[in-house]
């Protein structure tokens, strides 16, 4: 079936507004992303997995406005010691970055890689691949027009972790950025992400873990509220790897984080949680897609959303078991905690099995505060305000765990901690 002549138009209008980079070894690529984009138009609200979620502001040829945040509240990670690389607005920021050297890993940007480059096999692939059986038109667009962004082959353990800090510095800027990163045979590495990154942000994160690899990714999105954001991973796992994603959401006006991951080797293990906090004019969905195609894998989707004063929080999680998956664990989880009669979730967990050797769950609810564990603390002299604090984080802390790394827990901890407070003052 063709397309509606509104979908053909909001997507040409989307397009005279953007410029294919010239040349280099990306080119076909983005080619094959546009044409591809042409074929199926940006997302419409009419669109079965868009249906919780307007896309208008993500899709508009201008990026609405977005106030920038003026906080003392020290970045995250800043205690960490890692390895920074900065954006501005999606521009490289060279003076305020880490010399790229690091033992184990090799760092390229995606503007100044050289046409022969071991991303060229990469660049595109596993969006393209994303693609089926649902379409993911803002990913596509990514492919095509994407500006800059890094290449990351991991070869050996890394020592430290890659901090990704995205900094907003224009109420108009609207960033497209594309990540690769390949991980070696044996390799392993811890991938920090944080900041606002723009007025609009269009980011896309392919991952390709080979054989016995390891990624760990923890990812915060927040501080400046009116900011928009889609995102995608795309992450693609060899015997024997493993790839956990966490990502802290507070603040934020639209988020859409999508995650698509594809096991396709035997005992591999993957695991994608989140944690939001909503307060007022805040829409957050997390869409996620989970391929079991190898024997004996793990996978797991944690997610919790605390929601109030008209907050929105949506989740779409699937598992695909293939008929040859045999031995499969698949667990998903998707939680609220409603703090008003005003705030919404919106769930759609789904599973479709061919294999008949499985181990798959999922459930959702959506709930207010435990009124008989409140009465407790609050026998026990504690405020209400820092009772109610203290069991948001107890109901968040299911997806928190989902971080290996005792250190990092603990700083999410502070932070979502510090949001709770800010909004009982």
């Amino acid at each position: 079936m063709g397309l509606t002549q509104p979908k053909i138009d909001a997507t040409e209008a989307r397009l005279a507004a953007l410029e294919l980079p010239e040349g280099g070894w990306s080119l076909a690529a983005r080619k094959d992303a546009l044409s591809r984009l042409r074929a199926m138009g940006l997302p419409g609200a009419r669109d079965e997995y868009w249906k919780y979620t307007r896309p208008d502001t993500l899709i508009s040829p201008e990026a609405p406005r977005a106030a920038l945040f003026d906080g003392e509240e020290t970045p995250i990670f800043d205690a960490v010691d890692r390895l920074k690389i900065v954006f501005v607005d999606g521009v490289f920021d060279a003076a305020a970055s880490d010399d790229l050297a690091l033992e184990g890993v090799s760092i390229d940007r995606l503007s100044q890689a050289q046409d022969i480059h071991w991303a060229k096999d990469l660049y595109g692939t596993l969006e393209t691949r994303g693609q089926t059986p649902v379409q993911r038109p803002l990913a596509a667009l990514n492919t095509g027009f994407a500006t800059d962004g890094l290449l990351i082959h991991v070869t050996g353990k890394v020592s430290r972790p890659i901090n990704l800090i995205y900094r907003h510095g224009s109420e108009t800027s609207d960033v497209i950025l594309h990540h690769v990163i390949k991980v070696d045979a044996g390799a392993e590495v811890t991938l920090l992400e944080n900041g606002p990154a723009a007025a609009r942000l269009n980011m896309v994160t392919e991952i390709d873990i080979a054989d016995t690899g390891t990624l760990h990714h923890v990812r915060t999105q927040g501080r400046d509220h009116e900011r928009r954001a889609a995102t995608h991973v795309f992450a693609r796992l060899g015997a024997e790897s493993t790839f956990k994603s966490f990502t802290l959401t507070a603040n934020g006006v639209m988020t859409r984080n999508e995650c698509v991951i594809e096991l396709t080797g035997d005992d591999a293990v993957a695991h994608v949680a989140g944690a939001c906090m909503g307060d007022g004019d805040f829409h957050h969905d997390d869409t996620v897609f989970v391929t079991h195609d190898a024997v004996n894998c793990e996978s797991r989707q944690v997610f919790k959303k605390v929601l109030r004063n008209g907050a929105t929080g949506v989740f779409q999680g699937k598992i695909l078991v293939k008929k040859d998956a045999q031995k499969t664990d698949g667990y998903q989880i998707s939680q609220s905690l409603l703090l008003d009669d005003d705030s919404q979730f919106l769930a759609k967990p789904e599973l479709e099995i061919y294999a008949d050797d499985v181990a798959c769950s999922h459930g959702s609810t959506s709930g207010a505060i435990d009124e008989d564990s409140l009465f407790y603390l609050r026998a026990r002299g504690i405020p209400r305000g820092i009772a109610e604090d203290l069991m948001v984080i107890a109901f968040i802390a299911e997806a928190v765990q989902e971080v290996e790394d005792d250190a990092l827990q603990e700083e999410i901890n502070a932070r979502v901690a510090a949001w709770l407070e800010r909004r009982r003052a």
